[in-house]
């Protein structure tokens, strides 16, 4: 196989910077939902991690597996989400794809290889390797499955069966780590003993990258390389990439235990204004090209939002929920 994947190109690193943009845009917006009491459950920001994210979901391809976590949005929007379904599920309308009935970052379309979160505690790794072993089981090739988790997620016995699983059997299979600093609100230095968590990798005999995490360009050139590994025979490839979270756990979480030198240290960088800055100094676009971009982004998630605030929310009394999906499962346990 060849051992580089084409360059990043200008085109690419813009379509990514949008993607990101609508990502912090849309997050802006439910943070401000969750606020006014609109959105039921939890409302997880994914602000510094967007470069990371987006560079996933970009470079898979229809029939691939994905499977994102909860500060994954930029990555659900690369990989074919909407503004439109985001919404419906963050407000509970009966139109979007989950049709009001299941929690709002649990949503996904399976048979699109867009796969509903069960956990962000390692659980998806083995969810995507079996996945991806069935698809070999049928025959078919050129699949890769990419996962995200985050640095406290690497400590569960969930990521070490799946990664584990993956290394045995040499499944195209991304594990992308988010080194956001904290587990929740425990920190690195109580989270994990090893040097670097980028040393895993030869644990398990698996290829390991490292990409700065609040670099997009890092980030997309890391992401090409992992995916076109996974792609061409090379087996479970592990991403690393410190970063931080720039928010809180959730819009619950004050973020008060946060140590504020990271803040002023290279991870605590804002990857969005760095991207921007990039555009800038390359002369790709101008300042008023990029303003024009975030009123034209917050326009269609602001209509996008007032449209949805008027669809209906489920109806117990006439949905048809049930949890055995094919009629004729359902018609016979209830003969039984």
């Amino acid at each position: 196989m060849s051992k580089k994947p084409a360059p990043v190109t200008e085109s690419d690193y813009l379509k990514a910077y949008r993607t990101m943009l609508a990502s912090r845009v849309l997050e802006e917006k439910l943070a401000s939902l969750y606020r006014a009491g609109m959105i039921k459950g939890g409302v997880f920001l994914g602000k510094g991690q967007e470069a990371l994210s987006v560079s996933v979901g970009i470079h898979l391809r229809r029939g691939d597996v994905f499977a994102p976590l909860i500060r994954d949005q930029a990555g659900r929007l690369a990989f074919g989400d909407t503004i439109l379904d985001t919404l419906r599920t963050y407000l509970g309308s009966q139109l979007g794809s989950m049709r009001g009935r299941d929690g709002n970052i649990h949503r996904g379309r399976p048979r699109d290889g867009y796969y509903a979160m069960i956990s962000h505690l390692g659980a998806m790794v083995p969810a995507v390797a079996g996945a991806l072993l069935a698809r070999r089981l049928r025959g078919e090739t050129g699949v890769v499955g990419a996962t995200c988790i985050g640095d406290g997620g690497t400590s569960t016995g969930a990521f070490h069966e799946g990664l584990n699983a993956a290394a045995v059997d040499k499944l195209p299979l991304v594990v992308v780590v988010a080194n956001n600093q904290y587990a929740y609100s425990t920190p690195n230095s109580r989270q994990y003993a090893c040097a670097d968590l980028l040393d895993k990798a030869a644990g398990y005999g698996v290829a390991g990258h490292r990409a700065d995490g609040t670099d997009l360009l890092s980030c997309l050139e890391t992401l090409r390389q992992a995916v076109h590994d996974a792609r061409n025979g090379g087996g479970p490839q592990l991403v690393v990439a410190p970063l931080l979270r720039l928010v809180g756990h959730g819009e619950h979480d004050d973020f008060a235990y946060l140590d504020k030198s990271l803040k002023k240290s290279a991870v605590g960088a804002d990857c969005l204004e760095l991207a921007e800055k990039h555009i800038l100094s390359q002369g790709w676009k101008t300042a008023e090209d990029l303003a024009a971009w975030r009123r034209e982004t917050e326009n269609e998630v602001n209509t996008t939002a007032d449209r949805v605030r008027r669809e209906p929310p489920p109806d117990p009394g006439e949905d048809d929920w049930a949890a055995l999906s094919r009629p004729e499962y359902r018609e016979q346990y209830a003969a039984a």
